[in-house]
């Protein structure tokens, strides 16, 4: 597109939506109709009334299909083909969020929530009213993708596992309860994220996240040269008894926020600011150099947290043993924020579920989502780094 009609383009959106208060609601059925007849003329192999000998096929009219979103329904028009082929994949791609949302609500049907307050979030977030039978279809068929999802074979190694967790409120028995939603992330060695389980738990206990390892590797995790969590101290064991292998870096910016525990609550200058420069450094010799000249410097006036450190900073420096292309992405857990955050935002909506069932299956639903992102994005990180590195130290061992 050139820039003119690029120009052209967006003069016509900002028409459309100055002059009519739906108009947000007609640019996305005028782009989505278009992305369908793109679909087909991509099938065919021509577009619409072309002569080419190229051409797999002909059109043969179209078929009315609502779309619900969150502006409302959009009436669009599925083009068709004689030989009945062509089937497009937008309907599913694009209602992916909207049945995670509705699938969670739909628990608060059986449980006896008002349908009236149901319908309304619903309609505000969706711009529809579902019914039960509808919300009830959505399930089933949600769930099934769902467990297909959560009991993938994991068939390529992982050199890097994140773990985090996070906590929903859940009504069990009619008290409501926080529970812990344990998250994986794995970076492969093509250097792209995937989101390898997400499962509830009472709490962060050793058995709960050993559980939880454990089911990883029935699944297939291997091949695991380091572990990013925060030092939950059930974590940290679990991951010990089932990865041994693997090293493990203590999540950093979990560490400095653990060390305002160790100030008192008045502090006015740069003493945290000075340790958090620490994990910027080139190599490890460099940032203990920097911890020397640190400890020195504030041990008279914080000793309780210039002890604390001293006694427990080390495993948030493993970190420095990877090529440091490396270093920004996993000496902490923030490559799980955007995850984090995705679910807070629909969470939120529904704020204490009836159930974990309902909440697993909203953030599975999540998952599922992001992890497609993740996949078609391009790599996150470039694993040939890690591969140099490690010949590099090989030969210097030798």
């Amino acid at each position: 597109m050139t820039k003119t009609e690029s120009k052209t383009a967006s003069a016509a959106v900002k028409d459309i939506l100055l002059s009519d208060p739906q108009g947000l609601h007609e640019v996305i059925r005028a782009v989505m109709q278009e992305v369908l007849e793109a679909e087909m003329d991509e099938a065919l192999g021509a577009s619409k009334g072309e002569r080419t000998p190229e051409r797999l096929g002909y059109r043969s009219g179209y078929y009315g299909r609502t779309l619900v979103t969150r502006v409302g329904k959009l009436e669009l028009r599925v083009p068709q083909d004689r030989a009945g082929r062509f089937s497009t994949e937008l309907f599913e791609r694009y209602q992916r969020s909207e049945r995670a949302l509705v699938a969670t609500l739909a628990e608060m049907y059986v449980q006896g929530v008002s349908t009236r307050k149901v319908k309304a979030i619903t309609e505000e977030l969706c711009g529809h009213a579902f019914s039960a039978s509808s919300i009830s279809a959505i399930n089933k068929r949600l769930d099934e993708s769902l467990k297909a999802f959560a009991e993938r074979p994991l068939q390529e190694p992982f050199a890097y596992l994140i773990l985090d967790a996070r906590y929903e409120k859940v009504r069990e028995a009619g008290i409501v309860m926080s529970q812990a939603v344990l998250i994986a992330v794995g970076i492969d060695w093509d250097g792209r994220r995937q989101i390898l389980a997400v499962e509830m738990a009472n709490r962060e206990s050793r058995s709960a996240w050993r559980d939880f390892l454990v089911g990883l590797k029935a699944r297939g995790l291997r091949g695991v040269e380091l572990v990013v969590s925060d030092d939950h101290a059930g974590l940290v064991a679990a991951i010990g008894e089932v990865i041994p292998e693997a090293a493990w870096q203590r999540c950093y910016v979990h560490f400095l926020r653990n060390a305002l525990d160790h100030l008192p609550r008045k502090h006015g200058d740069d003493c945290l600011q000075e340790l958090r420069w620490l994990y910027d450094r080139r190599d490890l010799a460099e940032a203990k150099a920097d911890l020397a000249a640190w400890l020195a410097k504030w041990s008279a006036r914080y000793p309780r947290l210039t002890t604390w450190v001293e006694e427990t900073i080390e495993y948030t420096l493993t970190f420095f043993r990877l090529p440091r292309q490396h270093h920004k992405h996993l000496k902490s857990t923030n490559m799980l924020e955007r995850l984090n955050e995705e679910i807070r935002r629909r969470t939120y909506v529904v704020r204490i579920f009836p159930n974990s069932q309902s909440c697993l299956r909203l953030v599975r639903a999540l998952a599922v989502e992001t992890n497609e992102n993740w996949m078609e994005a391009n790599r996150y990180i470039n694993m040939d780094d890690l591969r140099e590195h490690k010949k590099l130290a090989l030969r210097q061992a030798a």
